[in-house]
């Protein structure tokens, strides 16, 4: 198990079954964030980290809109996509975003399946270079993607991946008592077993 610290609250500490980089281990989707705004030089370090992510043949298909709440139009308009269950506590972080995927690829124009993997390799990489500064990443697939295009004029050619909600945890009890008992349990996970074969599908490889 990782050691809580100043930057990794004891909050989430994970269970691991094998050493991990701190950010990967403490890496978490709360709800509760610090009124507490990001600072710009912040913001560009995280999205130079999802910038350095990997992508199929280098298309780098990801694309993201950002708000922060200092921008109360733009903030708005982030907001409005997100589920009305997922507006009641993202409207307290400080940062919002949507991350979205090219469709095609731009040297020949054909169908790239392989763009939302690469898209939510970025976030990833976005999400544990957070994690490390003391900040964290809460993907959402609780959004109005048709919304989502027509608020912020997303092109025909980019499919929305996923929503956002970005900053420094904050304490559970500032919280709707609904998301307070969610925000303080544990983080489970499948046990390697139930997720990594061998050349057999269903066959667990032992490690």
């Amino acid at each position: 198990m990782s050691e809580a610290s100043d930057v990794f609250p004891a909050i989430k500490a994970p269970d691991t079954t094998a050493p991990l980089l701190e950010a990967i281990a403490h890496r978490w989707s709360p709800r509760a964030f610090l009124d507490k705004a990001v600072p710009a030089d912040v913001l560009k370090t995280l999205f130079e980290a999802a910038r350095w992510a990997a992508s199929c043949f280098n298309e780098q298909p990801w694309r993201y809109c950002v708000a922060l709440k200092a921008d109360a139009e733009g903030f708005e308009k982030l907001l409005s996509i997100l589920a009305p269950k997922n507006q009641e506590w993202a409207k307290g972080a400080p940062v919002l975003l949507l991350s979205m995927g090219r469709k095609t690829f731009t040297h020949n124009n054909a169908v790239n399946r392989h763009g939302l993997h690469d898209t939510g390799a970025a976030s990833a990489t976005l999400a544990i270079q957070a994690a490390s500064m003391g900040l964290q990443l809460h993907q959402m697939a609780g959004f109005d993607a048709d919304k989502a295009r027509l608020v912020l004029k997303i092109p025909a050619e980019f499919e929305p991946a996923a929503a956002g909600a970005l900053g420094y945890p904050g304490p559970a009890s500032t919280l709707p008592e609904t998301f307070q008992k969610g925000e303080l349990a544990p983080r489970p996970r499948k046990p390697l077993g139930e997720i990594l074969f061998n050349a057999a599908f269903g066959s667990a490889l032992k490690v």
